[in-house]
């Protein structure tokens, strides 16, 4: 057969380059993430910081609602390009204040820098797929993708963990924005074809008015987090207000009832919220808890993620094999019953001082549990959407992603400081979000079956 007749892949000369450097640039947020969360304990030791520790993951998170909102109305109106460049060198930008912070407060600046990166890159990317590749090729490039979530999950936490020991965690950082000047060189000329493909979409999901909700969400969950840091008469109020803001704010953003947990897509989304909520906050608090109870180097207390992350990995492939066989309400509340089991287990871990081996088992079931999951709630939330509202409701995911999971972070280091560093109070509050989050999976289902028959 010809080369001319050969069938498309996402490796095919005219996609080759844009592939590899989106693959690298979804790589190395993957990588970041879980480096970050292996080395933090580390970090805030460090720069004397043990306080704001939960702001630097909260931070981030919040700002990269922001992120998303800005550069999907951007990428609508003028085009992927600017967006995605911009959003690359804020998240660089952010990495290097990051790697070269001497102070908490400025390795702060840094993560919300990388929130804001970050979150812009995963949109203004989607929008380069959408335009430029195929729809029969989606699916592979969308599978890359999840790929380049996996593999960092092997190498990221014990990498992260022997740079820590045997450089410093500011190479973490620093060793990261290199790649990424490289990863991002190799999109220049898919950019620059792209340059100014405009759709001028007017959907309400990326009004400036919602660019302004974002803001106050972002806003909102730091004010948790410092509210909660100050304590006393002053914190208190801080974070009632903080709290209500983040309530009213986030309304707009998400689909109608979503607060209210109505059933179908709007309960589907809280449920995304819910189960992130109780899963990123409980992520970050786990190595740590293995650093400074068992005294485990960060490159082994890492490897706790990596368990979970390929446990994940694991889950999701085995529900995309069950397919049809598989419900997608069985699978929802098979997940979130097996999240609860696992955070009850880290749980007893913290409170009874058991080998950390346990935690690490509960761990797996944990992300087990997310793996059969999270691919049925976006089928769902697609299943539920109309081509006139696809990109809000995709929106929505990500954002109910972000905002539940740095809201939890949030209010864990409040009841964390609280309690006098209490992992076990930290953990039972994540578990209490998981048993919370339970009911919702019941209500994924809609009482009017969707169009596609779901």
């Amino acid at each position: 057969m010809s080369s001319s007749s050969a069938p498309l892949t996402i490796w095919s000369p005219q996609f080759l380059w844009t592939s590899i450097g989106s693959n690298a640039l979804i790589f190395l947020s993957a990588f970041e993430a879980l480096a970050v969360t292996t080395i933090m304990p580390t970090v805030s030791r460090d720069l004397d910081g043990e306080a704001l520790y939960s702001v630097a993951f909260s931070g981030m998170l919040a700002a990269s609602v922001i992120g998303m909102v800005v550069a999907g109305r951007w990428a609508d109106n003028l085009g992927p390009t600017r967006p995605l460049l911009v959003a690359i060198l804020v998240f660089l930008v952010g990495l290097i204040v990051s790697g070269t912070a001497e102070a908490m407060h400025l390795f702060i600046v840094g993560r919300v820098l990388q929130g804001l990166g970050s979150g812009g890159v995963g949109v203004a990317i989607y929008v380069v797929v959408a335009r430029l590749y195929p729809a029969e090729l989606h699916p592979k490039i969308f599978g890359a993708f999840a790929a380049a979530w996996v593999l960092p999950s092997l190498i990221g936490p014990p990498l992260a963990g022997v740079v820590a020991e045997l450089f410093s965690w500011h190479w973490v950082f620093l060793g990261v924005a290199v790649v990424m000047v490289g990863a991002s060189l190799l999109l220049v000329p898919t950019l620059r074809a792209l340059r100014g493909t405009s759709t001028r979409n007017t959907d309400a999901a990326g009004s400036p008015t919602n660019i302004l909700w974002a803001i106050a969400v972002a806003v909102g969950i730091l004010a948790i987090s410092l509210g909660g840091d100050a304590g006393g008469p002053v914190g208190v109020p801080v974070v009632i207000v903080a709290a209500a803001v983040v309530v009213l704010a986030i309304r707009p953003l998400l689909p109608a009832g979503t607060l209210l947990a109505r059933r179908g897509l709007a309960a589907t989304t809280l449920l995304r919220a819910g189960v992130a909520a109780a899963f990123y906050a409980s992520e970050i608090y786990l190595p740590y808890m293995l650093n400074v109870n068992y005294e485990l180097p960060p490159w082994l207390s890492g490897l706790v993620l990596t368990v979970a992350a390929l446990s994940w990995a694991a889950a999701s492939a085995l529900q995309g094999r069950l397919g049809d066989r598989m419900s997608h309400e069985a699978a929802l509340r098979y997940g979130a019953a097996l999240l609860v089991v696992g955070i009850g287990v880290v749980l007893l871990t913290a409170a009874l001082a058991l080998v950390p081996v346990v935690a690490a088992s509960g761990w797996l079931v944990a992300g087990f549990g997310m793996g059969l999951m999270f691919p049925r709630m976006s089928t769902l939330a697609l299943a539920y959407s109309t081509e006139r509202d696809q990109g809000f409701n995709s929106a929505a995911m990500s954002i109910a992603d972000a905002a539940g999971g740095a809201t939890a972070i949030a209010f864990s280091g409040i009841v964390f400081l609280a309690f006098g560093m209490s992992f076990v109070a930290a953990f039972a509050l994540t578990a209490v979000i998981a048993l919370v989050a339970v009911p919702l999976a019941f209500r994924s289902r809609a009482s009017v079956q969707p169009a596609s028959g779901l």
